[in-house]
């Protein structure tokens, strides 16, 4: 599979004259809780040749191909990017945090990620991690039986929060480093182990019944996490972002 994205990404490059810096996995293969049938979720960032950017109309700065039943990839162009960068966008710090990456133009993608270091926010990233959480725990409140994959993405979203409120950094992207971290051993742990590798050997419609301990502990962990939102700090001048868009620029226009 690996081959064929890697075509994709090169037949993307000809077809839309770009020249992708960076792709990577993203999704459930990303943060390591995969079913049999789960897609491949390839997202990438590109940047066209810089005299596309001269022209006082505004462009389309996205890429999307039609999604089948095995790949689905999408990518954003850098000055797009840069701006989403700027408010601490959650995917894209966590594209660029995948354990599964499939290009890196080093010289072109070191000045962003170094950025993203400086750009984090603390609050904005604990906001979309809490929205996330919240969403998934009030879909418990509907079903008799839940799709285990819901589950998942709530302790994930959960956990997430809970490291930018103690690291004050990007989280890590697989969740057991997460698990790890947080629910090293324990009844809890086991669960979630439990839920991973049934996931793993099963499909994303895999439902099990409810368990009232798991939704209990996570209720109890969104309450406290959500009293406890750091505050960002001041963000980066926008002249450092520019200055960073015209690095790239300069980097493969070479």
């Amino acid at each position: 599979m690996k081959k064929r994205i890697i075509e994709e990404l090169d037949d993307i490059e000809k077809t839309h004259n770009v020249k992708i810096i960076y792709a990577c996995e993203s999704g459930s293969r990303a943060w390591g809780f995969a079913s049999k049938d789960s897609d491949y979720d390839v997202r990438f960032i590109y940047a066209h040749p810089s005299d596309w950017y001269l022209s006082i109309v505004e462009k389309k700065d996205v890429i999307e191909i039609p999604v089948n039943e095995e790949l689905d990839v999408s990518g954003w162009d850098i000055k797009k990017s840069l701006r989403l960068l700027r408010k601490s966008n959650s995917p894209l710090l966590e594209w660029l945090s995948s354990p599964i990456v499939y290009k890196n133009v080093a010289a072109a993608v070191r000045p962003f990620y170094m950025l993203s270091k400086r750009a984090f926010l603390p609050e904005s990233s604990c906001h979309h991690y809490l929205s996330m959480a919240r969403s998934s725990i009030a879909k418990f409140q509907d079903e008799q039986d839940i799709r285990i994959k819901s589950y998942l993405y709530a302790v994930r979203t959960l956990l997430c929060c809970k490291w930018i409120v103690e690291h004050m950094k990007q989280p890590p992207m697989l969740i057991q480093d997460l698990l790890n971290e947080y629910l090293p051993t324990g009844k809890m742990r086991n669960f979630v182990d439990s839920l991973i590798e049934v996931k793993g050997n099963d499909t994303e419609l895999t439902r099990i019944e409810r368990s009232s301990g798991f939704e209990g502990y996570m209720s109890e962990e969104f309450r406290s996490l959500n009293a406890k939102t750091p505050k960002n700090q001041a963000k980066i001048p926008v002249e450092e972002f520019d200055s960073v868009f015209k690095d790239i620029l300069g980097q493969i226009n070479k």
